[in-house]
């Protein structure tokens, strides 16, 4: 297999970006960033109070993971990182300084991801923000270096998943088409 390139962990809030993220980061000997860590002061505080962040938010955000993401590789080193990278544009952003990045989509429905909110308190994304997570989210695209993965399965088994459909991304040459679910 060729070199491991970065890899994002994207979905909605309480999705298990981070959880996953990590996992995935220690079967790959990659390092994890959690994008949570990387927003504003002023951003956490909006969505702490129950408001969710719009486009001008979370733009400077986005600038710094990808910058993020393109030092890492540019060093040898990429990275798997935990962000939501709800929208296309979103996707499109954090790919431009490293095209090679693969997205990959925690993808269940609502009822699913609201009762694994239930179980959890974030530091700054309360479970009222869930239907706003969902309204921004917008499908992959043919053309993305991305696959979607099911949450309906136990962490080894989603982490066992990517494993999977990394290698045949990779014997694909880079094509989606033949792994995205």
């Amino acid at each position: 297999m060729s070199p491991t390139p970065p890899l994002i962990v994207m979905g909605v809030s309480g999705s298990g970006k981070s959880t996953i993220g990590i996992a995935l980061a220690e079967s790959l000997g990659l390092t994890f960033i959690d994008g949570d860590d990387l927003h504003t002061p002023a951003a956490k505080a909006k969505m702490g109070a129950g408001q969710p962040l719009n486009d001008e938010d979370r733009a400077p955000w986005l600038e710094i993971i990808a910058r993020r993401i393109a030092d890492e590789l540019a060093a040898g080193h990429p990275i798997v990182v935990a962000c939501s990278a709800l929208k296309r544009r979103y996707r499109d952003l954090l790919v431009s300084h490293a095209p090679s990045t693969v997205l990959i989509h925690l993808a269940g429905d609502r009822a699913l991801i609201s009762e694994r909110q239930a179980g959890r308190n974030h530091e700054y994304m309360p479970n009222s923000l869930l239907d706003s997570q969902f309204a921004a989210l917008e499908p992959l695209e043919a053309d993305e270096r991305a696959f979607a993965v099911s949450l309906a399965q136990t962490p080894d088994a989603i982490i066992a998943d990517i494993r999977t459909r990394l290698d045949a991304l990779d014997a694909a040459g880079a094509s989606t088409e033949e792994v995205t679910a």
